[in-house]
């Protein structure tokens, strides 16, 4: 029953049914007659048919929800059993948000060292894509904001307050003030990131607060190209004072934004589940440790 509830999960993420086979390493025919086994299992239609998929039906939308609780279950006892034999160890997938990449290794760094024998991937996903991947079994934690947009039922951890700074070439008027207010940032060509990032929603509404008009010249999803198009001195940038460290010293300035001082709690997400599985209960108490240390 596990496997086929497995391939019934692959193929409402996937809406697809032969990338849906190729998730789960099987042959189209064996996931599709899967997906009737279980019909026949249960009783009730799961999928709408044509000449390809067509969407759940409402049961098989509610069997989805099932389907979630007790995969995401049985991996969690099977973790707890191979960790009493073996230690901890197994895979660690954690979406993040692109503004929170340049602290993700304060987190995974130290849960590494104690925990050698996980292996961890770091994804770049929106606050979306994290919460719609933990809730699809795609990812197991995220890291995110907490306090900005709704959540729903997830298990979190603060780890930091996010602050604002304006990025700039050492040419820009702003270049050397101890501050810039949010109108005045507005002034500026900017590039920002693209609207499906909290991250641009929130700059967005900070702008529209101080009265000023949102307007992006450049829009990316990756930080790196914001802060590349920086340094040809044509343009200038909101972002995390984190992410704006890391460049202050190597040909651009970082100005604080003021008029609000803005700030955002950004922190560990994960399915809230109880007990949770071992690697889980270890990064959560690695990111309250983490969190204690950047509260301080």
């Amino acid at each position: 029953m596990i496997d086929k509830l497995e391939m019934f999960i692959a193929l409402a993420n996937e809406r697809h049914f032969g990338r849906a086979a190729e998730t789960c390493r099987v042959t189209q025919p064996t996931l599709s007659s899967a997906i009737r086994q279980l019909e026949d299992q249960l009783g009730v239609q799961l999928v709408f048919r044509g000449s390809r998929f067509q969407g759940l039906t409402p049961e098989g939308q509610r069997v989805l929800d099932w389907a979630r609780r007790i995969v995401g279950d049985m991996r969690a006892l099977k973790d707890e059993m191979r960790t009493v034999h073996a230690g901890l160890s197994g895979n660690l997938r954690i979406g993040v948000i692109p503004t929170a990449l340049p602290m993700i290794a304060d987190l995974t760094g130290p849960f590494t060292s104690r925990h050698p024998n996980v292996r961890v991937t770091i994804l770049s996903r929106t606050s979306a894509e994290i919460l719609a991947g933990i809730e699809s079994l795609e990812l197991d934690a995220g890291v995110t904001y907490l306090d900005n947009e709704p959540l729903g039922r997830v298990a979190r951890v603060p780890l930091y307050t996010e602050f604002y700074r304006l990025l700039c070439a050492p040419s820009s008027a702003f270049a050397g003030r101890p501050s810039v207010t949010w109108s005045e940032v507005a002034t500026e060509p900017l590039c920002l990131l693209t609207s499906d990032m909290q991250n641009r929603r929130i700059v967005n509404q900070h702008l529209a607060e101080a009265g000023a008009r949102v307007s992006a010249t450049v829009e990316s999803n990756s930080t790196i190209a914001l802060v590349a198009h920086v340094r040809t001195g044509r343009f200038a940038s909101v972002v995390p004072m984190k992410l704006a460290e890391m460049f202050i010293g190597h040909g651009l300035a970082a100005v604080p934004i003021v008029e609000p001082e803005a700030e955002h709690l950004v922190g560990l997400i994960a399915p809230r589940r109880d007990p949770q599985t071992p690697v889980l209960s270890a990064l959560i108490e690695e990111a309250v440790r983490l969190g204690s240390r950047l509260s301080r």
